[in-house]
This record gives structure tokens, sequence and C-alpha cells, in this order.
């Protein structure tokens, strides 16, 4: 059976045949007949690959669960299946590979068969082709279905109305094994009596026996369906090859249009070099005609002041002379007086010598207790989680009213919680301990877990990426955790009022703003919480820079106090997804994340930082067969177990510092890049039970969190904000027109600097005429030192009596001078 005559405008004959009467070929899901007849003829309808089905319409359709195969794989997937009928879930399942089906006990008799198929393969690829035999062995012989169909992807195909009998074994056989192809059927449907047939004219012979869809003969030689697949096949190998050179001509031409844009960047590249260098020398010209603008004018007034400076030497000199008589009768009267301070002078040697000794003391001991506050402040980050690893807090929830009215063993102990040991009873005797960075018990209350945990989340106005996420199974204490209620709120809430009352305190030196978008990863979709209305297109991760990522379309409110941040989490809260199962009869089906965006202004330095605080809600990580879901609630524990398990990927891949950290393997990891990496803040709340019960899982949660413990993302770094930068890029053009504007004026400097460099010139040789006068000048002082001199030997004559004591008061002032030089030394 075939179809694809009509796409190339060849005979339809050639490539469409019928080798069973009264079959028939129809490319559209299942259609169930109102009529009270075709519902009586199903005699049994096979969800192949899947479940039991029912449907309760005008019609009551049954459909059992995969059975009667023998061999095979399956395929399953959550994509909607195009043209699926009144049954599009049996097509969201198949059965594929070497295989075949046997169906016993049937009433003796005739039979037609129903094969449903539907391409789940090639969903993101070209149309699917499938060529394939069928092998349908029954009562009379073994019967041979050749079927071929351009499907297209995720499009269902039904092969109707096969003829078959059923004799006194009552078995009917559907034979997939050794088949050519690789055929996925969906469905299995027998019902009872022969297919109808049509006597329809067909020309020259008159009255035969024909199919009512595409006009071929009932029956076929052997040699007659051979040449038929040869046509066909030579056909589509023909159209095969026109393909692969339309591929090959289309590769070149996008290699050429990929080294034609390569070229243009490398050009690109060359002009911004270019620009670079001409900005630098510029710049640097400028710098230099300021220097030397600067040069010239010191020259000037240094000039001026020299001569200013002679001229008062002169005057100093004629005045010092003049006052040489007095100052040797004083000189007398001071010596007295300093031999009369010497007991003194020694006692405030001593003192200053003893101040300088306690000086030095005091100084070493104020190193060596820098020394112990830096060790003691790098002590505190690190236990308050400041570094770059992660941090992982471990809290235990009570026993629940259940649990305590059963009297279960619980297994958990407390007894170094205070050390961060927790002990947990492996089958009743032997006790494991696990080391957290913190261990909570359940007497703790929701203020002590946030006083631990604030220091990481206010991090985030500092311009720092932070993740806080709670793990555990179902009904542990997550959202308690999280979210709280509205007399013992969470970390959520608490962490955003403490964010609002720091802002405030730095609201003089550091502008903020915050504002606030709350997520759900349900069944590996991203759902917006706040949204009033469902979104016109699914929401989509997109990366706006390197390890940033954004979801366009997401709300995100801009928040300026504790009352909105109340409102928002509540709506989000109650938009979230939950379900009920074994575990929890209020469960969390999904990934609750709020996401706050703190955008932040130094109004001093100028810094912008855009750093990001994920709080993020997990739901429970419990085992499928403890919860003993079925349907919808099987797809959601699916899914969730698939983003946890992508989770754990990842923490694998950071601890063991892997080349690839598979971040796209799920949305929640997807989302949470930027904040998982090695250059942001990270802590894990691990939630258990303490009930025997569900030790299992808690053995299981507590593996989890010591993996995680043990990774090491490094020192984190500052987020900029990238607007910033952007601006800048916009503000080239302005900068350029600037620059020619200072070419233009560094020209005329360079005019100006000429011309001072002959107004200086004129200044030298001004210069130099006075340099000639104070030459004159020092003659004059010479003349007027020897008459000095001779004054000073009339005077040595007169005072030959007091020139010893002279010398040794003089000698005695040098020491006291020494003496306080060395001193005020020692103290500075």
């Amino acid at each position: 059976m075939g179809d694809g005559g009509s796409d190339t405008g060849e005979d339809p004959m050639l490539d469409s045949l019928i080798c069973v009467a009264g079959s028939s070929i129809k490319k559209s899901g299942f259609i169930a007949s109102h009529s009270t007849d075709e519902r009586e003829r199903r005699v049994i309808f096979v969800n192949a690959g899947g479940e039991e089905l029912r449907r309760q319409g005008h019609s009551e359709i049954e459909v059992e669960a995969d059975r009667f195969f023998q061999g095979g794989d399956v395929l399953r997937t959550d994509e909607e299946v195009a043209d699926g009928g009144d049954l599009p879930s049996i097509y969201q399942s198949a059965r594929y590979g070497n295989f075949c089906y046997e169906f016993r006990d049937l009433p003796p008799g005739d039979y037609s068969v129903d094969l449903h198929f539907a391409e789940i393969v090639y969903t993101n690829g070209p149309r699917g082709m499938r060529v394939f035999n069928v092998f349908i062995q029954d009562e009379k012989a073994v019967s041979e279905l050749d079927v071929y169909s351009i499907v297209g992807a995720n499009r269902a195909l039904q092969v109707m109305n096969i003829p078959v009998s059923a004799g006194k074994d009552g078995v009917v056989s559907v034979n997939f094994q050794g088949v050519v192809g690789s055929p996925t059927v969906s469905g299995i449907c027998i019902k009872q009596g022969a297919p109808e047939l049509q006597l329809v004219s067909s020309g020259r012979d008159g009255k035969s026996l024909l199919c009512d869809n595409c006009f071929a003969p009932v029956k076929l030689t052997a040699a007659e369906n051979k040449a038929a697949r040869m046509s066909f096949t030579a056909k589509y190998e023909r159209e095969i090859r026109e393909l692969k050179a339309q591929c090959q001509m289309k590769q070149d031409e996008c290699y050429e249009a990929w080294m034609s844009l390569t070229a243009a960047n490398q050009e690109l590249e060359k002009v911004r070099a270019e620009l670079d260098v001409k900005f630098f020398q510029n710049f640097t010209l400028g710098q230099a005609m300021e220097k030397e603008t600067e040069k010239m004018a010191k020259i000037s007034s240094k000039y001026e002041h020299d001569r200013r400076l002679w001229v008062a030497a002169i005057d100093e000199l004629e005045r010092k002379m003049k006052a040489i008589k007095s100052e040797h009768s004083q000189l007398s009267f001071e010596a007295h007086q300093c031999a009369n301070s010497i007991p003194g002078l020694n006692q405030m040697v001593t003192a200053v010598q003893s101040l300088v000794g306690q000086y030095d003391d005091l100084k070493m001991k104020f190193n060596e207790e820098q020394e112990r506050r830096k060790k003691l402040y790098n002590q505190l980050l690190e236990s308050k989680g400041c570094t770059g690893n992660i941090r992982v807090f471990c809290r235990c929830r009570p026993l629940n009213m259940e649990e305590a009215s059963s009297r279960p063993q619980t297994v958990v102990e407390f007894t170094d919680a205070k050390d961060g040991d927790l002990g947990v009873l492996m089958n009743g005797s032997n006790k494991k301990i696990y080391k957290f960075d913190r261990v909570y018990t359940p007497k703790d209350d929701q203020c002590d877990v946030f006083e631990d945990a604030s220091p990481v989340a206010t991090s985030v106005l500092d311009g720092y990426n932070v993740c806080i996420f709670a793990y555990g199974q179902t009904g542990t204490g997550k959202t308690f955790t999280m979210e709280g209620t509205e007399q013992n709120r969470g970390v959520n809430y608490r962490t955003l009022e403490l964010l609002f009352k720091i802002a405030e305190d730095r609201k003089k030196t550091i502008s903020y703003d915050i504002s606030v978008s709350v997520l759900e990863v349900y069944n590996e979709q991203v759902r917006d919480l706040l949204a009033s209305s469902p979104p016109a297109k699914r929401l989509e991760i997109k990366q706006v820079s390197e390890g940033v990522n954004h979801v366009p379309g997401v709300v995100d409110m801009k928040v300026e106090n504790v009352d909105e941040v109340w409102n928002i989490l509540q709506t989000g809260s109650n938009a979230r997804a939950v379900g009920s199962n074994n575990v929890n009869g209020h469960s969390s089906r999904s990934h609750c994340m709020i996401c706050t965006v703190v955008r932040a202004k130094n109004l001093v330095t100028g810094e912008c930082t855009r750093s990001k605080l994920w709080l993020v809600d997990l739901a429970g990580s419990e085992r499928l067969a403890k919860t003993d879901v079925q349907g919808e609630r099987l797809k959601e524990a699916q899914s969730i177990n698939k983003s946890l398990s992508a989770l754990g990927d990842v923490i694998s891949a950071l601890a063991t510092k892997s080349s690839h950290i598979p971040y796209r393997n799920s949305k929640l990891t997807h989302l949470l890049q930027d904040s998982l990496g090695g250059d942001s803040k990270t802590l894990m709340f691990v939630q258990i039970s303490p009930s025997e019960h569900d030790l299992g899982e808690t053995v299981s949660s507590l593996n989890f969190a010591t993996r995680v413990r043990g990774v090491e993302l490094g020192p984190a770094k500052k987020q900029s904000d990238t607007t910033e930068i952007q601006k800048l890029k916009l503000m080239l053009p302005f900068c350029l027109c600037q620059l020619k504007c200072k070419d233009d004026t560094i020209r005329k400097l360079e005019e100006n600097v000429q011309a001072l460099e002959g107004k200086t010139k004129s200044k030298e040789q001004f210069s130099k005429s006075q340099q000639d006068k104070i030459i004159d000048l020092e003659n004059q002082v010479e003349l007027k030192a020897e008459l000095c001199g001779h004054l000073e030997k009339r005077l040595s004559q007169v005072y030959e009596k007091m020139q010893r004591k002279e010398e040794a008061c003089y000698s005695f002032q040098q020491k006291v001078i020494s003496f306080i030089i060395l001193a005020t030394f020692q103290r500075s």
C-alpha cells in the first residue's frame, strides 16, 4: 500500500498499490463511529507501547494496555500528534523494532485488522517516509502487506480493513519481524466480519474486483509486485540524488557567505585597531602639550623668584653684619643658660628614648592584632557562606500527628548538631554520620534558619549572583522553609525584607532598583505565575550574554516596600501547580523559582552592578514506586525526577571540574546557569524526615547533599552592569566628534607653544643680563666680607678671654642640637 504520487505529478498507480483486497489507507487518527454496528464489530483494540485508555462519549471506546506482543522496544513523546482523532494519546506511544503480535482465543470466522501508525521519531527533521512489510498469518495463508507512505512529522496514519480469518485454533498473528524499514506501530484493532468489496468497471475487461482506495487489482503476482516495488524505489532514489545535489549547492553558498562575513569582520577589527591607535596618539600629544605649558610657566616664575631671592639675600647680609656685635654679646648669656639646663636636658633625652621604645612595642602589638582580626574575619566569612563554595544546611521536620500517634522509631540523632554533625541510624543499629555547615533540629524556628542564611542572601546587594534552594522529598517542609506562613514567614519574605532595610541604610551612597518575578518549571515548561492570562507563545530561555540567561515576556514587577513583596509572593504561591499522592495530600508538582534582580549604582565611585538572587522551592525528590501515581501525576513525577537528575548531573560536573557543565539538559538548570557557576554564591537547604518509614528517601537526600557540599566553586565576583557598556558604545560616535575638535585645539596649542618659545628666548637673554648684575653684587659682597674679617680680628683681640668659653658653648650647643634632631627623628 502506498501514497505520494500526487506530489510528483506522475501516475499514482505506480506509487500506490494494495496487495490485499478491501484494505485502504487514511492519513489521520482514529475517528470513533456513532453507529452501533461499528461498535459491536470491535473485538479488541490494543494501545501499542502505552497504557489502558477509556473514553466516554457518543460511543464508548475501550483501548487495552500493550500486551499480546513479543520483542520490540517502546517509543513515547509528549508532543501533540496532528489529526490524532478521538484518541490522540494512542499516537504518543509506539512499539518498534523486531516484534510481532499474536491474538488467541478468537471465535472462528472472518475478521478485519486496522493498523495505526505515527511518525514520532523524526519530529524535527524532514517529512518522514516509511517503507516496510507486514506479515499477517491466519487460517488460510500468510499475507504479506507492503506499506509505503510520506507521513510527515507528528502525524498519524491508518491502514484499515485488512481481511483475515481465524480458524479452529482462533489465532491471528501480525508479524513485524525481519521486515524492510522500521515501522512505529501505535495501535492494532481487530473487528468482526470481512471488509466489503466494490465491483467497479475496469474498462476493457468488463467487471472485475478493485480496491476502493487506489483502483489497483486485488491480486498481484510476485513478479508484478516486485516490478512495482522497483519502479517507485528507482523514482525515490532519483529524488534523493536531486535533493543531495541541492543540499551540496546550499552548503557551498553558506560557505561562501561565511567566508565573506569572516573577511568583513577582519576588516572591521583593523579599522577598530587603527581608531584606538589614533585616539591614544592624540591623548598622549595632549598630555605632552599640557606638561610643556606647565614647565614654561614654572621656568618663568623661577627666574622671577631667583631675582627676588638675590636681592633679599644681599639685604639680609648687610643686616647680619650690623647684628654681629649684638649676637656676640648675647652668646655669653645663652652659654650660661645652656650650662644650667644640662641636668633637665639629660632627663628629657632619657624620657624621649623610653617613649620611642614604648612606641615600637605598641606598633608591634597593633600589627599582631591586625593579623588576628584578619584571620577571624576570614573565618567568619567562611562560616557565614560568603566564600565561593556551596554551603549546605540540613533541617529536620518534627513528627506529624499521624506519625506521633503510631509511635514510629526516630532514625535521626542531633547529639552534635551544633558542630554540624547529623547521625542517622541505619538498619536499627549502625549509625552513619553526615557533616554539614549547619544542622537544625525540629525545635529550631524560622528566625534561626534565616539568621544563618542572611549573609549569603544579602550579598546580592554587593553585586554577587546568589542561589538559595530547598531540596528533599515531599512533605519534609521545603515550602515552609522558603515561604512560611503569614504568622511565621520563611526565607523568601525575610530576605526581601532585609534587602529593603539595608538599601534604606545605604541610600546616601548607593542607589538600588529591585524587581521580582515568580516562575515555575512544570513538566519541563516555564510558566509565569504573575501573568494574568496565558501568554500567546511558550516562554523560552534566551542567552543575553555569555553565561547570562533571560526569559523574554515574563512579568518583572518593580517593588519598593515589603507589602508589595508579600502580595507578589502570595500571588505566585496561589498560582503554583499542586496535587496529591501517597506521600503528601497537598504536594507541589513543580519547581517554584523567585528571581530578584538588583541594579545598584554607587553614587560616589559611579560603579554599576546588576546581580540576581534565586529563591527556589524544588518539587519532591521521592521515587515513583513510593508515590504510586498514575496518569497525569505520573507524567508530572517523571518530569520532576528528570529535572532533579539534571541538577545532580550539573553538581557532579562542578564537583569534578569538568570542561562541560550540562546546564541545558533541563529548564531548571538552564535558568540557574548564571547562579550555579564559579562566580556566584550558592546555599542549599536539604529537608529530611525523622520517621523510620522515610529512611530510604532521607539517606538518598543526605547523600546528594554531601555531594553538593563537596563542590568548590572558587571565589565569587561582582556582576558589572553591561547596560553601562552599551551606553558607552552608543557614545562612541559623539566621542569621535569630540576627538576631532580636540585635534583642532591641539593644533592651535602647538602654534601658541611656538609663540611662547620665542618669548622664552627673549626672557633668557634678560636673565643672562640679570646674572651679570648678580656677579657684580657678589664681588661687592666679598669686599664687605673682607672688611668684616678685619673687624672680627679686632673683636677677637678684645674678647680673647671669652673665646674659650664661646667655643665650649658652641660645641655644647651642637650636641644639644644633635640630641634634639635625634629625638625628633626617633619620634617620627
